[in-house]
């Protein structure tokens, strides 16, 4: 008997591909409603499922690519008004008063405020189904946003293989402020972005004009190996190195770059770079008497709780909860809030302080010009010169607060909650066993179970270790 479903098979075709509503409104990156309501695409009806073959739609689309492509040229000739280009084109016909988002059928125009109160505007667009938001550089108002969003869909349109992104060559420095604006402060904690600003001026004056696809592996080592020259850690370089390798990585996602003329870029090994410092109880006691007033409670919150300088400057009193005994750390470096719990110490020296200043947003401030306090470099300099300490810097503390978590027997787990770290290969960066502590590790294999464990004194020994090496029997 023959078999109806082997009939295109025999016939040497192929069965045609058939979309679901979604899918097809995938395809052509529109609502679902908007794609329904739109009888002059072509579909196959089946009961009450609506299916659409796939080859149709391309045939489709390619016919009337054409008048799409006019269309999003048409606003920057100024042919036509804002006004009565939000009547032809703007979803809902009109602009509203207060509204943030403006849809057209090819892209979006949205407005943010900056913390400053300052008017940013994006676009948003789709291009071959991947969706794209950018930041519309010096734009003063919705128009100018709006040229360049049909701008961009236009240049998608014009590409070779349909909707997919022209290579455009761009210099380093031009990407280099796109990185910042489109990507570092959007995704960064504020301190964060601002660093990468700071280095990418360092960046800038070498790469300068050379194009991305200019960067080869030769010039990275070139660059690496001037500003060791310098005297800039290996640490720091490293630090420039990762920003270079995520400004590579997007220009390929951005279509600026081919992922065959991206650089491979390596990294120097930082294993030899940590300074293990860790506090002695005894320096402790002297840098904190040879503490100022203002200094010694920042200090005390430093060596129980981990907290970074800019974490605990930035402490304000309705993050100190006395009644969990917790503090809420608001300015992190990951930008995700944490808690930290308060011991017995920190909470005494809490309570002095909330008796002094209490009334005040800050728990720390400058007394001469009553703002909150941005730095302690000097008086942390001053105090540890007066204890008579060296080489110790206030990010050591964050040090000795781990190691002594670790050698009092907390799991690495716990330490890395505490600190906020994201991945436990930094905290064990932060954690240091001492030759004590290895020691005892070692002296555990001596305690066998299957005999008693008799502690000797280091003379006693010294007798038996002599007494073996030196027998004739």
């Amino acid at each position: 008997m023959r078999d109806e479903r082997d009939e295109p098979k025999r016939a040497g075709k192929s069965p045609p591909q058939l979309l679901s509503l979604p899918e097809a409104a995938f395809f052509f990156n529109v609502s679902e409603s908007f794609l329904y309501n739109h009888r002059e695409i072509p579909r196959i009806k089946i009961g009450r499922k609506i299916l659409f073959d796939k080859k149709e739609l391309e045939a489709f689309l390619k016919k009337h690519t054409h008048r799409i492509e006019r269309f999003t040229l048409e606003f920057p000739s100024l042919d036509l008004s804002l006004e009565t280009y939000d009547k032809l084109y703007l979803k809902g016909g009109k602009s509203k008063v207060g509204q943030k988002v403006w849809s057209y059928p090819f892209g979006s125009v949205y407005l943010r405020l900056t913390k400053s109160g300052k008017e940013r505007w994006y676009i948003y667009y789709r291009v071959d189904g991947e969706r794209i938001r950018e930041v519309v550089k010096n734009a003063q108002s919705r128009a100018d946003a709006l040229k360049v969003l049909q701008v961009k869909v236009a240049d998608a349109f014009r590409g070779k293989h349909g909707f997919k992104k022209e290579k455009r060559r761009v210099k380093f420095c031009d990407f280099a402020d796109q990185y910042l604006e489109n990507y570092a402060i959007i995704n960064k904690a504020e301190k964060s972005w601002k660093t990468d600003g700071y280095y990418l001026k360092g960046m800038k004056e070498f790469f300068g004009d050379m194009y991305l696809d200019e960067i080869t592996a030769l010039k990275i080592e070139k660059y690496k190996a001037k500003r060791l020259e310098k005297g800039v850690r290996t640490s720091t370089v490293n630090r420039c190195l990762a920003i270079i390798r995520k400004m590579l990585n997007l220009a390929v996602e951005w279509g600026y770059l081919l992922e065959e003329s991206k650089t491979k870029i390596k990294l120097f090994p930082e294993k030899d770079n940590l300074i293990e410092r860790v506090l002695t109880e005894q320096e402790e006691e002297r840098l904190l008497a040879a503490s100022p007033v203002h200094l010694r409670p920042i200090l005390v919150v430093a060596l129980n709780t981990g907290m970074r300088l800019g974490e605990i400057l930035s402490l304000q009193w309705n993050q100190i909860d006395f009644r969990t005994k917790r503090i809420r750390v608001e300015r992190t470096k990951s930008g995700r809030i944490r808690y930290v719990d308060i011991n017995n110490q920190l909470l005494e020296e809490l309570i002095n302080l909330k008796g002094i200043n209490g009334q005040r947003t800050y728990l720390f401030f400058n007394q001469r010009t009553k703002k909150p306090l941005t730095t302690v470099k000097k008086a942390f300099k001053s105090a540890c010169a007066g204890a008579d300490i060296k080489g110790l810097r206030f990010h050591d503390l964050r040090h000795t607060f781990a190691t002594r978590l670790v050698e009092r027997g907390v799991d690495l787990i716990t330490v890395k909650e505490l600190l906020g770290h994201h991945s436990i290969v930094i905290t064990q960066r932060y954690t240091h066993s001492n030759s004590e502590q290895k020691r005892k590790a070692v002296e555990v294999l001596d305690q066998s179970e299957t005999k008693a464990f008799v502690p000797v004194s280091s003379t006693q020994k010294d007798d038996v270790f002599s007494n073996r090496l030196f027998s004739t029997n």
